[in-house]
């Protein structure tokens, strides 16, 4: 699916601080999490930073070249973002947050006993810096400190699996009488976020969003039956340049989305491509076949779009992780990140779908969670996601190696999914 000269050097990265504070190379893992408001699109996304014990400072002069040179807000597309970094870093000179309005910090209510931290986290309020207050399990009302962050804040993220259902609603009512925006967090489940959806809430957060939703009888849409077969084609038939030229030739909006991200300014090719047939010959028919898959995919615009964002961060993620295995097959690698949520996409039973599809055996196993060459490829991706891969589990250098993955995946997925849409790739 990359471009054939591509690599993760070129990959611009959040690059850690070198000598007189120039970023380097190396990137700084981190991980954007969306909250999506009730009309699942994008309200804003939490920056959480991976760290270890005793590297605070360096975690701040990372943060802090990262807001400086841009590359944070390019990781967000501009978009509102808050950062997850322990407010006892912020700097005492916060010129570098306040000149950002985009981006805020998320706040843990154990500040609220710090008297100084207190001083200076008003003072940033006070000169317009966005904050969040992280309650989790605390009570809201136990404290006068707490009374006072609260009044400073702007928002507040309750935890939706901590907290029962009554008293989730409890808190959300009071916080929202006041004023203050409230955002749901740890929602997993569909049911908790069925219930969110009744609450005065202005974003949910949780892994509600990759999760399948139980169905009692899967019905698929004739798009999504078209869809399937379209791939199940592409699987089958094993076509050549022609052929899968001819394969798409009557879909002219299919066509176009190809020909536009192909020919987009991401890839620099040395001439533009104008048929189905030259980029095959050029990308090659293995590639092209899941540039075909991708844009179809893009194409389901009642999905929210993070959910299509995640699918393609998968895939080129597998894709990157199966180069630099002996006999990797990164094309396959990249169907199975890319196929790994279909089930949510197309709210049906992944055993179900693979009837539709009949892919090879190394590629619906790892779907179906029975082994295979390419699922702990997935479970190392999985894994980034919910934040586990830490120096208890893996050494520095993966931990560095998936977090340049990572960086180049968003990338590549924000810009692939704004082709197929036709817009920026910052919207």
């Amino acid at each position: 699916m990359s471009h054939p000269n591509a690599s993760t050097a070129d990959t611009p990265s959040i690059g850690a601080p070198g000598r007189d504070g120039v970023p380097t190379s190396v990137p700084l893992p981190v991980l954007r999490v969306p909250m999506l408001d009730r009309e699942r699109q994008l309200f804003a996304y939490e920056i959480v930073f991976h760290r270890e014990p005793g590297d605070e400072q360096t975690l701040l002069q990372c943060v802090l070249s990262t807001i400086t040179d841009g590359a944070l807000t390019r990781l967000v597309r501009g978009n509102r973002a808050f950062l997850n970094m322990p407010a006892e870093l912020l700097p005492e000179d916060s010129d570098v947050l306040l000149h950002q309005p985009r981006l805020g910090v998320v706040l843990q209510p154990h500040v609220a006993s710090d008297t100084a931290l207190m001083k200076r986290l008003q003072q940033m309020a006070q000169r317009g810096c966005q904050f969040m207050l992280d309650v989790a399990g605390a009570d809201l009302q136990s404290s006068l400190p707490l009374e006072t962050l609260l009044q400073m804040v702007q928002l507040v993220r309750l935890d939706a699996s901590h907290l029962s259902p009554e008293r989730l609603k409890e808190h959300a009512e009071q916080l929202h009488l006041r004023g203050i925006q409230v955002v749901a967090g740890h929602v997993n489940d569909h049911p908790t976020y069925e219930r969110c959806l009744q609450l005065p809430l202005e974003a949910i957060q949780g892994r509600y969003l990759l999760i399948p939703q139980p169905v009692a009888v899967p019905v698929l849409t004739a798009n999504r039956l078209s869809m399937l077969r379209l791939m199940r084609v592409l699987q089958e038939s094993n076509p050549g340049p022609v052929e899968l030229g001819n394969i798409v030739r009557d879909d002219a909006v299919l066509s176009y989305k190809l020909l536009s991200c192909v020919n987009s300014a991401y890839f620099a090719l040395p001439r533009q491509l104008k048929s189905v047939q030259q980029a095959a010959i050029f990308f090659g028919v293995t590639r092209m076949r899941n540039w075909i898959d991708t844009m179809s995919m893009c194409g389901m615009d009642d999905r929210p779009p993070e959910l299509l964002r995640a699918a393609l961060i998968r895939a080129h993620m597998c894709e990157k992780l199966a180069t630099g295995m002996p006999n990797g097959h990164p094309e396959m690698a990249f169907t199975v990140g890319l196929f790994s949520l279909l089930d949510t996409l197309m709210c049906a039973p992944m055993e179900f779908l693979l009837t539709h599809l009949r892919l090879v055996p190394e590629i619906s196993d790892a779907l179906t969670g029975r082994g295979g060459p390419f699922a702990p490829l997935l479970k190392q991706i999985l894994a980034w996601e919910a934040g586990e891969l830490t120096s208890e589990h893996a050494v520095p250098q993966r931990i560095q190696r998936m977090a340049t993955i990572y960086l180049g995946a968003t990338q590549w997925a924000d810009q692939v999914f704004a082709s197929a849409g036709g817009k920026s790739a910052t919207a």
